[in-house]
């Protein structure tokens, strides 16, 4: 008879924990996944897919205007918010159908509710305990919300894709990649949009030029950039909308209000108190590079050690960690040169450092740069621009960074985030002949530094 009930129970059906769980199945290894609100976790649920979704859809409107200078007409454009969440809805009931099936046929045990950890080798689900020879953590993330007055009338990515109204106007605060992408969700459907943020600019620790440039041109499809301030309270008013009073004593009044001010590790009620897992200031999970915790049986991956806090890395991490416990391979997850993408209108697209890590790091390093109005927009009409720029070390022609701001950033750049794994050097990126006419050539045609 068996010590355990199973070998590797996972807590949270996210990325990295279904990851895990069907590698694992998949090897022998007796699984079980409980999860206790949807699955496919925060990317599949409220994050990348919803959002990539609503996206697309705050594009059309535009496009809609655009084509004229392409001959096509059309009549007034109308927007059927119902429909638009609606569709959303079934599409991710119909991926959290393919998440339990992709479990289940890997042979892992679903267990629905809200597990906690009850000893080294032991979690309650539902009153029941099981026990297991490892656990594995992968709660992922939780939005975080500042403690002010009239925060609860507030709204969070949590809530935000599912309104039973799509707002006239709306506050979105924050100055991370979610912000930014709500921003340009709401403004590009119609809603007056407001971003607030505390500092000086948005998008903190991505390239400086990048910045600025994203920043002028969010700008300009609409949204209303108020920096170096903050809301100190928010009231609900009679008629139902929300008043904030911000920090430079202006009021605004909003439909909604959207806090999209980072998120947390979600560890609350997991029990790992009491088992005596180490965590840090902010909740986190302190793992080893073996994704253990401080009780050895107990392990965790994803946005709940805090590391990286995206999708592919969880996946990443969910594979190592498997390939290491039950299989052949190195727990080891290779963090750098990790290509991102912020959906926001232009989109961003970045790997590798930004050319204020490159100074630092660096003793002699190049600059090359091209901004320009795309080929599409000769005739639409529209003065969006686009910002490519290369990172170089001169004394090695190493490629040491690529940003770009501007449509399709995120597919030119998965594509250049491979070229730098390689090592590729600047001279690998000149022998390579382009695709025309396309944005992305210009990656290849880039001759003279500008600094």
């Amino acid at each position: 008879m068996a010590e355990y009930d199973y070998d590797l129970f996972v807590i949270g059906a996210g990325s990295g924990g279904v990851r895990a769980g069907r590698m694992a199945a998949g090897m022998g290894v007796r699984v079980a996944v409980a999860e206790d609100r949807y699955l496919g976790g925060t990317c599949v649920n409220a994050g990348c897919v919803p959002k990539k979704l609503y996206v697309y859809a705050s594009h059309y409107a535009e496009c809609f205007h655009e084509a004229q200078g392409y001959g096509l007409k059309s009549g007034p454009v109308e927007f059927d918010w119902p429909r638009l969440r609606d569709n959303k809805k079934r599409e991710i009931e119909r991926l959290n159908g393919i998440y339990r099936n992709l479990l289940t046929n890997a042979g892992c045990d679903l267990i629905d509710g809200r597990a906690s950890i009850v000893g080294p080798h032991a979690v309650s689900v539902n009153g029941t305990t099981y026990t297991a020879e490892r656990i594995l953590v992968a709660t992922g993330g939780w939005p975080f919300v500042p403690d002010l007055p009239g925060s609860e009338h507030a709204i969070t990515s949590n809530e935000v894709f599912d309104l039973e109204q799509f707002p006239d106007d709306v506050l979105v605060v924050g100055g991370g990649y979610i912000a930014v992408e709500f921003a340009g969700i709401f403004a590009g459907l119609g809603a007056k949009t407001e971003l607030i943020y505390r500092g000086d600019l948005f998008l903190r620790g991505f390239d400086q030029e990048i910045r600025e440039f994203t920043a002028s041109e969010v700008s300009k499809k609409g949204v209303n950039l108020n920096f170096n301030t903050n809301i100190e309270s928010i009231a609900r008013l009679a008629n139902g909308r929300l008043s904030a009073r911000l920090t430079d004593d202006r009021i605004l009044e909003a439909d909604q209000i959207l806090y999209a001010t980072g998120r947390v590790p979600n560890t609350q009620g997991l029990g790992l108190e009491s088992v005596g897992v180490e965590q840090a200031k902010n909740g986190a999970v302190v793992v080893n590079d073996q994704f253990q915790t401080s009780v050895p049986s107990i392990y965790a991956i994803g946005d709940v050690i805090d590391r990286v806090q995206l999708t592919p890395v969880a996946l990443a991490e969910g594979m190592a960690l498997v390939r290491s416990l039950y299989g052949k391979g190195s727990p080891r997850v290779d963090y750098e040169l990790i290509p991102t993408a912020v959906f926001c209108q232009p989109n961003i697209g970045t790997v590798g450092l930004s050319e204020e890590q490159a100074r630092e790091q660096y003793a002699n390093i190049q600059v090359f740069r091209s901004e320009f109005r795309a080929l599409k927009h000769t005739l639409s009409g529209s003065d969006e621009r686009t910002l490519m720029k290369m990172i170089v070390d001169a004394d090695t022609d190493r490629v040491l960074g690529v940003h770009m701001a501007g449509a399709d950033a995120g597919e030119i750049i998965q594509g250049i985030g491979v070229a730098l794994k390689a090592g590729a050097t600047k001279a690998v990126f000149d022998s390579t002949i382009g695709i025309h006419p396309t944005a992305a050539e210009e990656f290849v045609t880039m001759r003279e530094p500008v600094r």
